[in-house]
This record gives structure tokens, C-alpha cells and sequence, in this order.
């Protein structure tokens, strides 16, 4: 009898001891152009070590008491530094995990808690030791002009990616796409604008933490940040573009406080390690540099709303504010634009619309143009350009009324301007013949 239960207890404590195993259930990997990020799937929090080798090089992963009862397999479109993985039983009860590599790089490494739709996660960072780091691309992409009058620079800050997909619409659209492709139609017909010129912060399908979204643009030195998004509401039936700047005291809106506490949280579900509180996140050196900063962000945003109202319905016909800490550059101007609540069936058929999506971005740039025109400083194109022979047109405006302003002829507008009929749209700018 005492055999029995003395087999019976060792029996209880294995099977204690196996369901204190954890488990990986899956690998994810992800590439930048900076570098590439490699995601294990956890089901608890577990105790793990790192090292490199070389020749070849390669990270091995030695993860204590888990199981996998999966192959971990490699997506060779986003492997980015990854030739291969590798893994298998240590010690009988611990888990290795190689990652055979293109070339040397730095690894780093650390845990996330659950957040959003993801369980723990061990997540390593690879960044290539002859990698271009950030800065550098940043810096190469925005590069002035030559002839000493330097294009006005915008950052566009395509929202969310990798980790983070975003909000997710009914039929299963992903905030993070639309996004990236609006951030690229953006970039394209801004960089055909004379004396403009754009840097997308996100050229890809990963994640960049939020505070270095703003250090991008700060690096590129822009003259305007442009996050864009299309976000979802508890309600369905919200649709609608809007429009936000930065907020020091409150939140405009229910709806405003409701979105930025939900972008806020894109750190957490993106990963990125937080090595201080939230309260310390959330102060931010808001200086006089700033305040100078922020007036510019609302006279660009209004301009941008302005021009949104022509393409569709706007969820809000005011400028909105809210503590978004994508916007809290302490010297660019930054402006948050919501393309549409991904939550409403209608806007997201829209927002999978190329045609649509062109429409929105040129509405953008002509609210960009229309700030710029009014706000560069000396030194630009923009600012050599723009007085007695630039008119930005606005609504009530005909080819007849700004002949009559500038003591000109419809005539001549037309064929500085390359105009066939008589239609023109708020926010365009038109030549305005010398001599006039």
C-alpha cells in the first residue's frame, strides 16, 4: 500500500512538473531596413540566455523548461538577416534555438508581457554591424537641393506595422496596410511637388516605437510630421476623416481621448522594451520651442482639413486635440490625420480604393502646399517662389477673379498653368504670369 501511494506521488509531482513546462508556439520574424526582429510566441514568461557565434556567425536562444511541439519555420519574404533556424532538445528539458545569419550583427533582446491580440513574447532585435544605421538613410533620403534654395521637408509616419497591425476592420483590413499604402501615395505625389520633398519614417511592414518616430522626422529636420492612420471606434456607424494636433492639457473630444489612449498603447503591442514608468513616458520636455511648434501643427492641420472635406465625409469639422505621443515633437510641427474609422464597413471599402486613396493624399498635399506657401521661411524654394507669382486658390475662386487680382487675362493664367477649361480646385497654386 505504501508503494502505491509513494508511486502515485511521484506520478502527481511529474505531472506537476510537466505542466509547469512552458511552451513556444510559434515564430515570427519581421525585417527593417535597420534591422530585423525574430518573435517566439510564449505561453508564460520564461528564464532564457543569448549568445553569438562566429564563422558562420549565428544567435543561439537557450530557453529553460519549454517545450515545442511545432517546426519553427522561417517567412523567407521577411527573414531580413536570417538565412536559417534551427532548434532542438538541451539537457532534456531546456530548448535551443539558432538563428544562422547573413553576417555579424548586435543582437538585443528582451521579454513583453501580454498586450493586445499577443500572449509573452521573447522578442531579439538583429542590427547588422555594416548595417546603414537609421540616421544615415534618414539623413541620405532628405538631402537639400542644390542652388541653395532647400525643398520644405515632410515626414510621413505611416501608422502601426509588424507587431502592431493596428485596428482591424469588419472584413479583416488592417490599419497598418492602408496606412502604408496611403504613406506611399503621399510620398509620391509630394515629391512631384516643386520645392517639396517627403521621407516615409516606415517603408515596410514592421514597427518603429513611437518616440523614435518623431526622432526620425526630427533627424530629417522637417518641416512638417504627417502620422497617418484610420483608426476603428467602439461604434460602428462612426465614419469619417478627422484631424488632430497635439494636446498639453485635455483631450477635445471623448472620441479624441478614446484614440489617443488607444495609439498610445501601440508600444506595447509593437514591442518595444520600456525601461521607465508611464508616468516619465508620458512627461515630455514641452518647451517654448514647442509652443512655437505646436501653432504651426494647427495651421497645417486646418489647412489639411479644409481640403479633406472635399473628398467624403469628415467626422469632425474642427481640428481635434489630444496627448498622442507620436506628436510630441519638441520643434516639428505634427499633425495626426485619421483617413477614416477603419470600424465602418463604408470607409473601409474606401480605404481599399486606390482611386480613393489617391483622391486623400492629393487632398493632403494640397492642404501641405497651401501652409507651406504661406509659412516657409527664406532659403526655400518655396519662399523664392511664392511672392507676386504664386496664387493659392481658394473656394469662391474663378480663372475671371484672379485675372482681375493680378491685372492679368484668363488667357495667360491658362497657359502658364497649361489650363484647358475654366475648372480649378481649392489648394491648387497657380503661376501667375510675369509682367502681369
Amino acid at each position: 500500500m505504501r508503494k502505491a501511494i509513494t508511486l502515485l506521488g511521484f506520478l502527481l509531482v511529474a505531472a506537476s512538473l510537466s505542466a509547469a513546462a512552458g511552451e513556444v508556439r510559434n515564430l515570427r520574424v519581421w525585417a527593417s531596413p535597420d534591422s530585423t526582429r525574430a518573435v517566439l510566441d510564449l505561453d508564460q514568461r520564461v528564464d532564457y540566455r543569448l549568445f553569438t557565434l562566429d564563422n558562420p556567425s549565428r544567435v543561439v536562444i537557450d530557453i529553460d523548461d519549454v517545450d515545442l511541439d511545432r517546426v519553427l519555420e522561417l517567412d523567407e519574404e521577411h527573414s531580413g538577416v536570417i538565412r536559417r533556424v534551427r532548434h532542438g532538445v538541451r539537457e532534456g528539458h531546456d530548448l535551443r534555438v539558432v538563428l544562422d545569419l547573413e553576417g555579424t550583427v548586435r543582437p538585443q533582446s528582451f521579454l513583453l508581457a501580454p498586450a493586445g491580440e499577443y500572449g509573452h513574447r521573447l522578442v531579439v532585435d538583429l542590427y547588422p554591424e555594416d548595417g546603414q544605421t537609421a540616421e544615415q538613410r534618414v539623413r541620405e533620403a532628405v538631402q537639400s537641393a542644390q542652388g541653395g534654395e532647400r525643398d520644405m521637408i515632410v515626414a510621413i509616419d505611416a501608422g502601426h506595422g509588424g507587431e502592431d497591425p493596428g485596428a482591424i476592420g469588419p472584413s479583416g483590413t488592417y490599419e497598418k496596410t492602408v496606412a502604408l499604402a496611403l504613406a506611399r501615395e503621399l510620398k509620391e505625389q509630394i515629391d512631384a511637388e516643386p520645392g517639396m520633398r517627403s521621407v516615409l519614417i516606415r517603408t515596410g511592414d514592421y514597427y518603429i516605437p513611437l518616440e523614435e518616430r518623431y526622432a526620425r522626422a526630427r533627424e530629417a529636420r522637417a518641416d512638417l510630421f504627417l502620422s497617418i492612420h484610420a483608426d476603428a471606434f467602439r461604434d460602428r456607424r462612426v465614419r469619417g476623416s478627422s484631424v488632430y494636433v497635439l494636446s498639453r492639457r485635455g483631450a477635445s473630444s471623448e472620441a479624441a481621448k478614446w484614440l489617443a489612449r488607444s495609439e498610445n498603447r501601440s508600444d506595447l503591442v509593437g514591442g518595444v522594451k520600456l525601461d521607465r514608468d508611464d508616468d516619465v513616458l508620458s512627461s515630455v520636455l514641452l518647451d517654448l520651442s514647442q509652443n512655437v511648434a505646436m501653432e504651426y501643427s494647427t495651421e497645417a492641420a486646418e489647412a489639411i482639413l479644409g481640403q479633406l472635406a472635399r473628398v467624403g465625409k469628415q467626422h469632425r469639422e474642427r481640428v481635434e486635440r489630444a496627448n498622442f505621443v507620436v506628436l510630441r515633437s519638441p520643434d516639428v510641427p505634427s499633425v495626426l490625420v485619421e483617413v477614416g474609422f477603419i470600424s465602418n464597413p463604408h470607409d473601409e471599402a474606401n480605404l481599399n480604393s486606390g482611386t480613393h486613396r489617391s483622391q486623400v493624399a492629393e487632398a493632403i498635399v494640397n492642404g501641405v502646399r497651401r501652409h507651406f506657401f504661406e509659412t516657409a521661411p527664406q532659403g526655400t524654394w518655396i519662399a523664392a517662389n511664392r511672392e507676386g507669382s504664386r496664387h493659392i486658390v481658394e473656394r469662391g475662386d474663378t480663372l475671371g477673379v484672379i485675372a482681375q487680382k493680378y491685372r492679368t487675362s484668363v488667357s495667360r493664367i491658362r497657359q502658364a498653368n497649361n489650363i484647358d477649361g475654366d475648372v480649378i480646385h481649392p489648394g491648387a497654386v497657380l503661376v501667375i504670369p510675369a509682367g502681369s
